[in-house]
């Protein structure tokens, strides 16, 4: 399934991601993959369509998201706290963050940037200017 296996490609670049700037390079990435314009949308509706009624097919790609939210949850775990960051443990945050980036799917083109500069700031990273 192609939704399954963008999610477990993108896992796995997040989880290969240095240590430094690491929330930062995911939240980008996340955030790109997620876009309107981007084939993973498209390949989740798709996806999540195909597999109702079989539960084996709606469990591998649960069970893909799953193990995305849990590289990122890892990048969070390995960084501290910054001031100004989303309150709450690295679960918590990686579940509102993986929710906001899927949401982006059905923003406007257009408002991708604003929403990874929320996303940046939400999180304690730099953020360019604007």
């Amino acid at each position: 399934m192609e939704a399954e296996t963008r999610l477990l490609d993108l896992a796995a670049e997040i989880s290969a991601l240095p240590p430094i700037g690491a929330v930062d390079a995911a939240l980008r990435r996340l955030v790109a993959a997620y876009a309107p314009d981007a084939p993973l949308p498209r390949a989740l509706a798709r996806g999540w369509l195909a597999s109702q009624g079989n539960k084996t097919a709606l469990l591998a790609l649960s069970w893909a998201r799953e193990r995305l939210r849990l590289a990122l949850e890892e990048v969070l775990v390995h960084r501290a706290t910054t001031p100004g960051a989303l309150p709450g443990n690295p679960e918590t945050r990686s579940r509102l963050i993986l929710a906001a980036c899927e949401a982006v799917a059905l923003e406007p083109p257009s408002a991708v940037a604003d929403r990874l500069r929320t996303l940046l700031e939400l999180n304690g990273c730099p953020v360019d200017p604007v």
